[in-house]
């Protein structure tokens, strides 16, 4: 699950943007801490090639969602660059409509579809997010970056 970044002090003419490294738009999987650690993991170890993220959250930062072949950086808790991919895939789609495949390509461990999606709404909703099926999701697939 992608971050959905809170605007300070919630302005309406505020536009937050996502950190860039290198010139590249960030990837973070989860709140910094265990959880971005353990999603980190997963990507470098091959398990974890897809993620999920709120349309809306990524219009009120000012972000487009991700775009094919487009390099991100994947950053830890302290922000700093731990690898690149590329997106191989992006698709947006209400949260009741997500496939099984894509779940699974998350490589979190859930056990089937329901697992899935109650754990995205428990996740979204721990960050301030109110989501329901009918809420768009961007769903991205990537793969390691060969190296520049």
């Amino acid at each position: 699950m992608r971050v959905g970044r809170r605007r300070p002090g919630g302005g309406a003419d505020l536009v937050i943007m996502w950190p860039r490294i290198d010139g590249l738009r960030t990837l973070d999987l989860g709140v910094p801490g265990e959880l971005r650690g353990t999603r980190n993991a997963l990507v470098l170890t091959g398990r974890k090639r897809a993620t999920a993220g709120l349309l809306e959250a990524d219009r009120t930062e000012g972000e487009e969602p991700e775009t094919v072949g487009e390099r991100l950086v994947l950053v830890g808790s302290d922000g700093q660059r731990v690898t690149e991919v590329v997106v191989e895939s992006v698709d947006i789609t209400p949260l009741g409509s997500v496939p099984w495949d894509f779940a699974r390509a998350e490589g979190e461990g859930d056990a089937d579809l329901a697992e899935w999606r109650a754990g995205h709404i428990a996740y979204w909703q721990s960050v301030g997010r109110t989501v329901d099926d009918r809420t768009d999701i961007v769903c991205v697939r990537f793969a390691l970056a060969p190296p520049t």
